[in-house]
Formats: structure tokens, C-alpha cells, sequence
């Protein structure tokens, strides 16, 4: 099963899905609508379901390494899982490669036996497997009186112990990959891409190498940026901007989060948002880049390339720009 089938399919419980990552729920609205009237973004439905899927870690033919779904097919980053919160996921890990491996994940409740690393015997030896369980929770009020907030975020999961009891060798190489819990009603992208700054390289790609995301104009695109290395970054992105907060989307005209396109991430930070694509800007290639200038003039640059309803995208050269 594909990245998108599988997330689109947890979290839609079987709605269609249709070419690009998009998913469609069908939704009725009791409020009378005219017939132009568009209709409302789908929605995360509650959680509470119990999921299994099997990940395996791989080396890669370059010397790197990386999670994939299916045997033969990691990535860098590792696909992406999504949960919604009340869920629990069953992961089969399967550590193809040559050196001990693991999971661990940031942001979600697990036990000591999930935590992947080898201060609790929880990283699995070359060829052997072992099942992580991670589990998710709505918000609400603890015994105490005291508020508890949900699982609702956007995470990551990484290696712990190749190279170190850290997992430095293995995030260096490229394991690691994006969690994304939503909350019922959270309104959900038609697609999603994830950015990972590690050390000076995005996504452990050479510099000025890209990634480019492509999206056309009116689409909700989703971004989760992750952090990982020795630096501090800051994440922009020309032409587009979001809100600080959980979602990166405002929640109504009183919403106090601040709007930004420009924010400082360090070692292991993570966030998310959805912006729609050439809003109030139009189609083009759109720059992100580490703000760091030193870090952006090494390479550490990529393009949202906002395509026309007819596939172009003005003024853009795709063999004439630096990377």
C-alpha cells in the first residue's frame, strides 16, 4: 500500500481516493447552499480505531538509509503516518540491514518496550523484528482537575541507537520520518510533503538539489517541517504564510495566533500547516529556504512550484534554476 492509500484510508475510513493524494469525504449540509458554492473541506473523523502496519529500515544504494512500507521501498524521509487521536498503532518493524536498528517517536504515549533505544532493550538486532505500540489521546481533565493536552500534532520518529545510543549515525543517513495526530474536525490538505532540515541538507538531498513540491493553484497543501543535526535554522516560504499554532490555521476572525512565513527551528523541533496554494499570490515558483544566510547560500533551498489550472507556471525555467 502507497503513503497516500494508507493515510488517507486511516483516516477517511474508506473514502475515495482520487489521483494526486487527494481524498474525498462525502458530506451532507443541511444549510441551503447555491449551486456555486464550494464545498467544505473534509474533515478529520474521531479516533479511537486500533491500527497495525509493518515498516522496515534499509540501507539504500548510496550508503544512505531509510523506512519504507514494503520491503525494498524506504525512503528519505520515511513515509508518513497519521494518526487521529484515541487511535493506537501496532507497528511490525522489520530491521533489514547490517547494524541494530529502532523506532522511536516524539510526541505520542508509549511504554518503555516502544521507546526504541538500548537503554531498555527496545532497538532490534540486524535481520530481527519487533512490534513498537504507540498510542494517542484526545485532551480532557485529569483526576487532579489539572488539563491535559491531546496527542494532536505534528511529530516525527527517528533512529535511536545506529552510530550511538543516540541514533546520530542513523538520523545523519537519513531515518527519520513524519507523524502527523489530528483531532476530529481538523480540516485535512489535499496533499501533504514533508521538509526535513538536517544538518545543512533538506531531506539528505545535495545542496541547491531540490526537493520541489508541485501543487496547483487553490489546492490545500500541507507542509511539515522537521528539524534534525547540529544547527539552528529558520524555515521561510516565499509568498505563502500561516498561523502559529497547532494547525497553522486560524480558527476565526479572533483567533490571536500570530500569522508568520518565517520561524526558528532547532534540533529535533517539528511543526505543520496548510496553506492554499498561490493565495493572493497566483501560480509561480515559490522559494523556501533556511533564512540563515550562509545556510541559504550553501544550498539549503527548494521550490513550491504553484502550477495554472493549465499545467504552467509563469516565468519558470525548470532547467534554468540554481538547483
Amino acid at each position: 500500500m502507497d503513503r497516500r492509500g494508507f493515510n488517507r484510508r486511516m483516516l477517511l475510513g474508506g473514502a475515495a481516493v482520487v489521483g494526486g493524494g487527494a481524498a474525498v469525504a462525502t458530506q451532507l449540509s443541511l444549510a441551503p447552499q447555491a449551486a456555486s458554492a464550494a464545498e467544505p473541506a473534509p474533515a478529520a473523523p474521531p479516533g479511537g480505531e486500533v491500527r497495525r502496519i509493518k515498516l522496515y529500515a534499509e540501507k539504500l544504494a548510496d550508503g544512505q538509509m531509510g523506512y519504507g512500507f514494503e520491503k525494498g521501498k524506504a525512503t528519505i524521509p520515511g513515509p508518513l503516518i497519521e494518526l487521529n487521536e484515541g487511535d493506537t498503532l501496532h507497528i511490525e518493524f522489520e530491521n533489514t540491514m547490517d547494524v541494530t536498528a529502532s523506532l522511536h517517536v516524539h510526541g505520542l504515549d508509549y511504554e518503555t518496550s516502544s521507546d526504541g533505544t538500548k537503554l531498555n532493550r527496545s532497538d532490534v538486532e540486524p535481520g530481527g523484528t519487533r512490534t513498537y505500540t504507540w498510542r494517542t489521546h484526545a485532551p480532557g481533565r485529569r483526576k487532579d482537575g489539572t488539563w491535559r493536552a491531546g496527542s494532536a500534532g505534528y511529530w516525527h520518529y527517528h533512529d535511536h541507537v545506529v552510530g550511538t545510543e543516540h541514533g546520530t549515525g542513523g538520523i545523519r543517513k537519513g531515518l527519520y520520518g513524519p507523524v502527523i495526530v489530528r483531532r476530529a474536525g481538523d480540516v485535512l490538505p489535499d496533499r501533504t510533503y514533508t521538509i526535513v532540515f538536517n544538518d545543512m541538507l533538506i531531506n539528505n538531498r545535495p545542496a541547491y538539489s531540490g526537493p520541489d513540491f508541485e501543487a496547483t493553484v487553490g489546492d490545500r497543501v500541507e507542509f511539515v517541517m522537521i528539524t534534525h543535526g547540529e544547527y539552528y535554522h529558520t524555515f521561510h516560504m516565499h509568498g505563502h504564510r500561516w498561523a502559529d499554532n497547532r494547525t497553522g490555521l486560524l480558527t476565526g476572525p479572533d483567533d490571536p495566533s500570530q500569522v508568520i512565513d518565517n520561524k526558528i527551528v532547532g534540533p529535533a523541533d517539528s511543526f505543520g500547516f496548510q496553506v492554499i496554494a498561490g493565495e493572493g499570490v497566483g501560480a509561480g515558483a515559490w522559494m523556501y529556504h533556511c533564512h540563515v544566510q550562509s545556510h541559504s547560500d550553501m544550498g539549503m533551498v527548494g521550490l513550491f512550484l504553484v502550477k495554472k489550472t493549465d499545467g504552467t507556471i509563469p516565468g519558470y525555467d525548470p532547467h534554468g534554476h540554481d538547483h
